[in-house]
């Protein structure tokens, strides 16, 4: 059998009914793009670690197919993901005699470059949220306060906010993916981990804003256009424009999140209750993303007891 015939009915069968639809289309791009073209036409018999190690060496140095350049190493490792677990199911269902593809050496994965905005930054986004009339940019508030990803923002609907507990219950997520005929469609699922399932308490200060815009609000959803939810990339771009307006160094969305989550360690939180809050799995997640702030904080402290001798 060949390899993107297997493929495709691995994707169909053994994926589909079994995962979120956005993995589904992560794995379907991955297949699409990258795996039936070069590895297609392999007999499933016949693909061996060798010949799927040549081929990340060539992902890593060619594989981006827009720039021509190589694949960053997380990249790289979700193709080998899929390779594996395809191959891990033939040898489940005896088409091939044994599973060798844990033979095959994985890039080391690079941790994403935090960056947050500065004091003078998150000033200015938090007076120009507080003027703009539209109910939608109270979201970059939230996510100031809150470390809520993006998908969790788009997702939350006003049953989850707690105004009398001044809390926000995160139990979904909305990404816009394709669906089998090509278009794009919204997608509400619970989130990816058992973790981020949570309830997050937020500062009081906010709770006015929020009653006010609770009033004002036509849709279920927190940030909405109208009774229209917004969607994620329509969201994207209006937080690119404020800070063009603001002429503010452009940073994507997820810097809100990496923004609350140093200023909460800047205010002495612990890692536990830090990683509790922003939904990771464990305090190490939180821990080695964000040891560069816990550093600088711990200098600026020592710093300041110096200032005592």
């Amino acid at each position: 059998m060949r390899y993107q015939d297997w493929l495709m009915d691995w994707l169909n069968n053994y994926v589909e009914p079994s995962v979120k639809p956005k993995t589904y289309e992560r794995y379907s791009d991955i297949i699409s793009k990258h795996l039936i073209p070069r590895l297609g036409e392999c007999q499933i018999e016949e693909l061996t670690p060798i010949i799927v190690q040549r081929y990340i060496t060539e992902l890593m140095q060619r594989g981006n197919l827009k720039t021509g350049k190589g694949l960053s190493p997380n990249s790289v490792n979700s193709v080998i993901a899929v390779i594996q677990g395809s191959m891990e199911t033939a040898y489940t269902l005896g088409l091939v005699k044994e599973y060798t593809m844990n033979k095959i050496k994985r890039p080391k994965a690079q941790e994403k470059q935090v960056t947050c905005f500065t004091l003078s930054e998150q000033k200015l986004l938090e007076e120009a949220v507080r003027k703009d009339r539209r109910i939608k940019m109270i979201g970059v508030l939230l996510c100031l306060y809150t470390g809520l990803r993006l998908g969790e923002l788009i997702a939350l609907e006003w049953t989850d906010v707690d105004l009398s507990k001044a809390e926000l219950h995160v139990n979904k997520t909305c990404f816009y993916g394709k669906n089998k005929n090509g278009g794009y469609r919204r997608y509400i699922n619970e989130p990816k981990t058992l973790s981020s399932v949570r309830v997050i308490p937020f500062p009081k200060q906010l709770l006015p804003i929020l009653r006010e815009a609770k009033k004002r609000s036509q849709s279920p959803y927190v940030v909405a256009d109208g009774e229209e939810p917004v969607s994620v990339r329509s969201y994207q771009r209006s937080f690119e424009l404020l800070q063009k307006k603001l002429k503010i160094p452009r940073r994507g969305f997820h810097s809100l999140r990496h923004t609350f989550a140093t200023r909460a360690l800047e205010c002495g939180m612990d890692v536990k209750t830090l990683s509790e809050i922003l939904g990771h799995k464990n305090p190490t997640i939180t821990l080695n993303r964000y040891v560069h702030s816990l550093m600088e904080h711990k200098r600026d402290m020592m710093n300041r007891l110096g200032k005592l001798l």
